[in-house]
């Protein structure tokens, strides 16, 4: 096993449990998975919405998974029976078959709000996850894009990869700046 590449794969695939959920806080609970890709370099993320995201609630959206990243708390994983899993609020994803026992997993609190306290994200997977929210140490979203009717696509980067996007992006915005003085 290549333990770097686990490690990213780790971070993006829980990024995407917490962008998930910072979509139905910002965009509405019609919000609901459509497909993903995980890679160690990248995420992407299909859901449902009739129409694009305005940059206020792609700045939002980052916001809310970034202040669960930085609560830096525990990802909790338990088996338990299906219909106990339903009852207690967990997401079931885009119709996939489940069996009797399911694998649910749970990170973060809310902040703020009549929900405060109350766990973030709580999802039915079997994928591979962060230990902690802290681990996935930055979410930067990169991209907006119809996919179908009424299904977008946000792409996005973690960690190392998301700090080096936005360190280009500032030294871009710089370069320009400076452009502009010399006029």
């Amino acid at each position: 096993i290549d333990g770097g590449r686990r490690n990213q794969i780790r971070s993006n695939h829980s990024a995407t449990h917490l962008l998930h959920a910072a979509l139905r806080r910002t965009l509405g609970t019609h919000v609901a998975q459509k497909g993903s890709l995980v890679a160690p370099d990248r995420l992407r993320f299909d859901f449902s919405h009739p129409k694009p995201i305005s940059e206020d609630e792609i700045g939002k959206v980052e916001d809310i998974a970034n202040a669960v990243v930085l609560q830096d708390a525990p990802v909790e994983t338990r088996l338990m029976d299906r219909d106990t899993a339903m009852q207690s609020g967990a997401m079931a994803l885009f119709g996939e078959k489940y069996g009797d026992e399911v694998r649910v997993v749970s990170m973060g609190k809310e902040a703020d709000g009549e929900k405060a306290g109350k766990t973030y994200s709580v999802e039915l997977c079997g994928g591979t996850h962060v230990g902690r929210t802290g681990e996935i140490g930055l979410i930067s979203l990169v991209g907006e894009s119809a996919v179908a009717a009424g299904v977008r696509r946000i792409e996005a980067l973690t960690g190392a990869a998301a700090r080096k996007h936005l360190a280009e992006q500032d030294r871009r915005v710089r370069e320009m700046a400076g452009k502009l003085k010399v006029r």
